[in-house]
Formats: structure tokens, C-alpha cells, sequence
């Protein structure tokens, strides 16, 4: 069976509840379930075991058709008869409490339909061809997305591969993943039956993957519960300590939460607005994260007030007069209305103190956002029908031109890396590591789009988000218009400049693996290393191949460089263009620290030995010369035909750049006198060039057709340290 119950006789977890907001109380199985022995009611009559679901179905959806209801709840009444719950009840009042849950959630009649014959093709006779038969395409694409792959043919990969299914349906119809999160709720709640190694295995499932899917489709009613049913199995002691700070404070005469909500709703009824401000008691795990937190807790710090109001523009007027009639707690201040969470939450986040210390923590949201905030996805109804705007204009949409309001990014993402895991182990473990990722940012690319990344994503993340592993091409990325490495970490709010090479043989670099956070990135670079493992080492110590990104392949790309300079390069004797006003027969030294080349605004120093050495005018040795005390010497250029400079390219590491740099610059006419490739630091690689001009003028040309390098960034003179002192006399 799938689903279990327990036995009031039997041990097991017993999770009181904190004060609860429900409307109605929880609905007692017992009854159900013999308002379900007696079998489908006369024709016409619903069934009395579902009038209560009819009731909270009817409570959202006053004009809906309940005719499929009734099938289907006869369809399942006959199909589970004779089949027991470990508790001894009757199996069909687990179908019928999954779908109570879910009609007090405002769900819509096909979800119900689907929710009450949701376990009748994985434990029934029933076949999904008969589902479809009876209650359309829909129901049975439905039914099919939760029934579980049989272990008989997964073994051991059933349960993740069950997952990876109901993900995959959960893509093209969010309510499939809606019943699941009901029918784990349920089992949940009637856990206590089976063994506690099962409980803690089933509870660690829920904690990892359940409740933070029902998160981030914005369920927090299901959420807040589960959670709290999770928190009673795996911590048990912590747990009841936290039971005993409730029990203490609802013990309490006072309570400083009452008495802000009557002081809050004497503020706006005397600002004409119309409001109702309600007290909600925090849920068992958050009492625990807040006592974590605060150390010893107040009155106040047991709930929050919440304010419900009729349109948006009243929930500023309220946070207004709030913050002028009471004193506001500033820091706490978010607008989640105009930034609604990912998870489609909204509502302004407020604090109020008064004069004793106490804080109360305030929600501002109309109606509907608090429809959503607490049912989600499964508050906007079937979003494959048409509204009742676009209805009433007879302006239906075609399915395709339809846009999908249940399916964010998170998803879409969760869907394309699924694809690409290689097996369920994989699928399992990265699924959990997905899902562990709370918070959920947003990311501009220059084109006007944008990437959604989970919190703590880098440019390696962004890189593989946009272009899948054609990413694998990725030479580096500016951040808020400056460079920036792949390993940068993004924030809410950047816009990423992606730097993508022209090679299609590129290869990610094995380094990125460290910088990866989505699991769309690392199951991609993990896939291209499985297919190029690392070339074995050579004695020396060197790889046998290049292996882009490491000091070796920037060791080896040295090496390279200098076997291509030809012997026979000319070396021009240094200076050899310069002209000492008035010592014609002067040695001249063209200075390290600055390079100077033909063209260049130069001043000279004599120095020992009746040198003349010959700095840039900008040169910062020259002050530090002429301060010392050093004779200044006019200097000229004199022929400027063959001139020898030192460049310094920065680039992101690539296979084949060094080769396609050397190339750039010898279509220039530059001879490399010289080449040195540093190691690389994160991703950046920096090259230095003494080459041999055949004339001063061809420079700036030589710089910008480097610069047009894909992977390099920048192109400038070399620019050595000066010597801390004086040259020598």
C-alpha cells in the first residue's frame, strides 16, 4: 500500500498542535471511514463521507460541478473496498483526507477528481486506460505523474526514479506535484504505525526533498506542517522543549500580541482603512529557530500580527500610518510586493516596538497574496483554462501561446539538469543538494534577459544557466561592466557580460568543477571530464598533453612559444634609435621599468660609466631621478624604423590561444624576440612579448589586433617595478 495510518494504541510520534489557523476542526477518520463502509450513496446523493470535502470545496468554488466528485469517489470507494490501512481503517479515508487538505487549499474540481483516485492504478485493478476513459485526459495524466514505479522493476532506483518522474509530469501540470505534497501530509500525519528506523527514513525524504519543494511552489500551509512533523521524528527532545516554551507562554495572563493587534486596529480605524488584523501563532520549528536565535522569548516573539486588506494600495497606506502612529523597527523592513519571492509570496515585512521592549513582527498583504501566501500554486487554479477576463472578452489563447505561471525558473532548470544526470544515484544526490539551496536571485544579461540562480551561483553557474554546454566555450565575464573571474560569486541584481571563444573545440577547464554551485553546470563539466580523463604525467613532471586552465598547460604553452622564435630573429642593438642632444657618442640604455619605444615623450639620466639611460616622461623613476639629484639629458629619437618593445597581454586561459596569439601578432609584422607565459591565477593567464617592430607606428595596430585575441582582455606595456633607490653613479 501507499499509504499508511496509525493506531492510536500504537507508539509512536504524537505531535501536538501549536495554535493552528484553520477554519474548520481536523476532520476525525474514524467517522469517515464508516460513512465509508456503507458504501456509494443512492443515485443522485453525494456520498456522506465526502460532504466534508464538497463543504471546503464549495467554500473557494461556489459554482463548480461536483458531478465528477461523486464518480469518482465511487470509482475509489469500490475499487480500495476490502483494503485496511495498518490501522485497521478502511484504505479509502486516506484518499479522502489527501483530498480534503487540498479543497480547504482552494484547489479546483480536476485536482480533486485526480486526488481522490490518486492511488487507485498503483493499488487497484483500475488502469490508468479506464481513468482516461471516465474522467479525460487531464485526471489521468494526473493519477499518472503520482502513482510510484513498482520496485519490482527499479529496485533499488524506484524511489528516485519515482521522483524524476513526478518532476518531469510536474513540468507540464503543476497539481501533479500539488497531490503529492497533500498525500505526504497525510502519511505524515498518521506515521506513528510503523517502525522508527521506517519514520526516520520517510521523515529525512520529506525534510529534504518535500518540504522544499512545497517552499518553492509557495504551499506554506503544507510546508509549515510538515516541517513540524519532521522536526517531532528526528529531534525529538528538542522538539518537546520547544513544546513546553508554547504551553508555557499560552499560560501566561498577559499577552503583549493582543494587545499590539487592538492597538493596530484602533490606528487604522481612525485612518478610515479598512482592515482586519489577526494574530498567527508561529509553528512549532519556527518557535525553535526564533529561540535559537533571541535566547529567552517574549510574548511578542510567539507570533506575528497580520494585516488583510482589500487592495494593494492599502497595504502601503496601512504600513504608513503604522510607522507614523507607532514606532517602527526600521531593519526589518522588506517589500515583497513590489519584489514578490520566487516562490510568488508577497506582502510587506514590518516591525513595531513599544516602550517595554516587546517587538511584534507585522505582515501587510491583501486577500489574495494571503491566498497564495498560503496555498501557492494550488491557489491559482488550473492554469491551463482560460480566465474569467479573457472568457468574458471571448479572447481564448491557443495551449501553446498559453504562458505557464506555476512553472519558474527553478523549475525549468530542475528539468534541463535532470535530463543530463547519468544515473538515479546521481539524479538523488544532486536532486537533495538542489533543493537545499533556499533563496533564489536574479541576474541581468546585457541583451535585456535574465538568469535565475540560486544564492551563492558564480559566472561559472551563469556561464552553463544561458548556454547549456556550449558554455564549455566560456573565456571569462564581466560583472557590472568590470572583468571578473568565472570563480566570482553573482549577487541580486549583477548584469553578467558572458565571454564565450570561437572555438568549437573548447573544453571547460577542471578548476571550474570548484566554482560550480547549480547542478546544471557540474553535471555538465562532470560529463565532459568522464569523456577526457586527465593525460597521465610525464617523468619530468610535465603533462602529455594540455590541460587548459593549470600550470602545466602554462608551462607547456611557454615552452611552446619559445620554440617558435626563430634564431635568426634580429636583435637590434637597444637604443640604437635614441640621440643624446649633446653627447653624440653617448651610450644609451633604454630603461626596464618603462619600456620606451620610438614616439613615446622621453627624458634622459646620466649614470654611471657616462651611460645615458632613457625613461617615458611618465616613468615614475624620473621625479624619483630628479629628486635624488640625477642630471636630466635631452634626448631625441632618431631613426625610427626597427623598434624592439615588451608587451604584456592578460587573458582568460583557453586551449589554443598562445597558437592564435603568436598568429595575430605575426600578420602584424612583429617578430617575437622573446616569450614568457606566467602560471595561471584563477582562469587569468598573463603572457609577456619582447618583439621587433619594423617600424614604431605599426604599434598601436599590433596592441589592437592582440586585443581582438578572444580570451584576452587587455594589451599594454610592460611596466617593471623601478628600483626602490637612485641608479648607481
Amino acid at each position: 500500500m501507499s499509504a499508511e495510518a496509525t493506531n492510536p494504541a500504537t507508539p509512536g510520534p504524537v505531535v501536538p498542535s501549536a495554535p493552528r489557523r484553520r477554519s474548520r476542526p481536523r476532520i476525525d477518520l474514524r467517522r469517515l471511514g464508516r460513512a465509508a463502509l456503507l458504501g456509494p450513496a443512492s443515485r443522485g446523493r453525494l456520498p456522506d463521507a465526502i460532504g466534508h470535502v464538497v463543504e471546503a470545496h464549495r467554500a473557494h468554488h461556489p459554482d463548480a460541478d461536483l458531478e465528477p466528485l461523486h464518480r469518482a469517489y465511487v470509482l475509489a470507494e469500490s475499487s480500495h473496498r476490502g483494503q485496511m490501512r495498518k490501522s485497521g481503517e478502511p484504505y479509502i479515508t486516506h484518499p479522502l483526507a489527501v483530498t480534503l487538505i487540498l479543497a480547504e487549499l482552494g484547489a479546483e474540481t480536476t485536482a480533486l477528481t485526480a486526488s481522490l483516485l490518486h492511488d487507485t492504478v498503483e493499488d487497484t485493478d483500475v488502469t490508468l486506460d479506464q481513468v482516461g476513459e471516465q474522467f479525460g485526459a487531464e485526471v489521468r495524466y494526473l493519477v499518472d505523474g503520482v502513482t510510484k514505479l513498482e520496485k519490482v522493476d527499479y529496485g533499488a532506483a524506484a524511489e528516485p526514479e519515482t521522483f524524476r518522474k513526478m518532476l518531469v509530469a510536474t513540468g507540464n501540470d503543476v497539481r501533479v506535484m500539488s497531490i503529492k505534497l497533500a498525500d505526504r501530509l497525510h502519511n505524515m500525519r498518521t506515521l506513528g504505525v510503523m517502525r522508527p528506523e521506517k519514520q526516520e527514513r520517510i521523515a529525512k525524504v520529506t525534510r529534504d526533498v518535500l518540504i522544499p519543494l512545497a517552499e518553492r511552489l509557495g504551499v506554506q500551509a503544507l510546508k509549515t506542517e510538515l516541517e513540524d512533523l519532521v522536526f517531532a521524528i528526528l529531534h525529538p527532545e528538542e522538539y518537546e522543549h520547544t513544546r513546553e516554551l508554547i504551553v508555557e507562554n499560552a499560560s501566561r495572563a498577559d499577552d503583549p500580541l493582543a494587545e499590539f493587534a487592538e492597538a493596530m486596529r484602533t490606528v487604522l480605524r481612525e485612518a478610515d482603512i479598512q482592515a482586519e488584523v489577526l494574530i498567527r501563532p508561529r509553528h512549532f520549528v519556527s518557535v525553535h529557530r526564533a529561540s535559537r536565535k533571541r535566547g529567552r522569548m517574549r510574548g511578542a516573539d510567539f507570533g506575528r500580527l497580520l494585516v488583510l486588506v482589500n487592495e494593494d494600495a492599502d497595504c502601503y497606506a496601512v504600513l504608513g500610518e503604522l510607522h507614523t502612529c507607532m514606532t517602527p523597527v526600521v531593519s526589518e523592513f522588506k517589500d515583497f510586493i513590489a519584489v514578490p519571492k520566487f516562490n510568488l509570496y508577497q506582502s510587506l515585512h514590518t516591525a513595531v516596538a513599544r516602550e517595554d521592549g516587546q517587538v511584534a513582527e507585522v505582515l501587510i498583504r491583501t486577500h489574495q497574496m494571503h491566498k497564495v501566501a498560503e496555498a501557492g500554486v494550488i491557489a491559482l487554479g488550473n492554469p491551463y483554462t482560460a480566465s474569467a477576463e479573457e472568457q468574458a472578452r471571448g479572447k481564448v489563447p491557443a495551449d501553446e501561446e498559453r504562458v505557464d505561471p506555476t512553472r519558474p525558473g527553478w523549475l525549468s532548470r530542475l528539468l534541463d539538469w535532470q535530463e543530463a544526470a547519468p544515473d538515479p544515484d546521481t539524479f538523488w544526490s544532486t536532486l537533495r543538494e538542489d533543493l537545499a539551496q533556499d533563496r533564489e536571485i536574479t541576474v541581468f544579461r546585457p541583451d535585456g534577459g535574465t538568469l535565475g540562480l540560486p544564492e551563492g551561483a558564480t559566472c561559472v553557474d551563469a556561464a552553463y544557466a544561458q548556454y547549456g554546454e556550449d558554455a564549455h566555450a566560456c573565456i571569462g565575464a564581466r560583472v557590472n561592466g568590470r572583468l571578473a573571474t568565472l570563480s566570482t560569486v553573482l549577487r541580486d541584481g549583477d548584469t553578467v557580460q558572458l565571454l564565450m571563444g570561437q572555438d568549437p573545440a573548447s573544453e571547460p577547464s577542471r578548476e571550474w568543477l570548484e566554482h560550480a554551485h547549480t547542478p546544471a553546470a557540474r553535471i555538465a563539466i562532470q560529463r565532459w571530464l568522464a569523456t577526457h580523463p586527465a593525460p597521465a604525467e610525464d617523468e619530468d613532471g610535465t603533462g602529455a598533453a594540455e590541460d587548459p586552465g593549470t600550470a602545466k598547460a602554462a608551462g607547456a604553452s611557454a615552452r611552446s612559444a619559445a620554440d617558435q622564435v626563430s634564431p635568426d630573429a634580429p636583435a637590434a642593438r637597444p637604443g640604437a634609435a635614441i640621440t643624446v642632444v649633446d653627447r653624440p657618442d653617448a651610450s644609451v640604455r633604454l630603461a626596464g621599468c618603462c619600456t620606451p619605444v620610438p614616439l613615446d615623450e622621453v627624458t634622459g639620466f646620466a649614470v654611471r660609466g657616462g651611460v645615458v639611460t632613457v625613461h617615458r616622461a611618465e616613468c615614475s623613476a624620473v621625479a624619483r631621478m630628479a629628486n635624488a639629484g640625477r642630471e636630466e639629458v635631452d634626448v631625441r629619437w632618431g631613426d625610427t624604423t626597427g623598434c624592439r618593445v615588451t608587451l604584456v597581454a592578460e587573458s582568460f586561459g583557453r586551449p589554443h590561444l598562445l597558437a592564435d596569439l603568436t598568429e595575430a601578432m605575426a600578420l602584424e609584422g612583429a617578430e617575437i624576440v622573446s616569450a614568457t607565459v606566467e602560471p595561471p591565477s584563477q582562469q587569468r593567464v598573463r603572457h609577456t612579448y619582447t618583439v621587433q617592430l619594423p617600424d614604431a607606428g605599426h604599434l598601436p595596430t599590433l596592441m589592437r589586433a592582440m586585443r581582438n585575441v578572444p580570451g584576452v582582455y587587455d594589451v599594454g606595456r610592460a611596466q617593471h617595478h623601478a628600483p626602490a633607490s637612485p641608479e648607481p653613479a
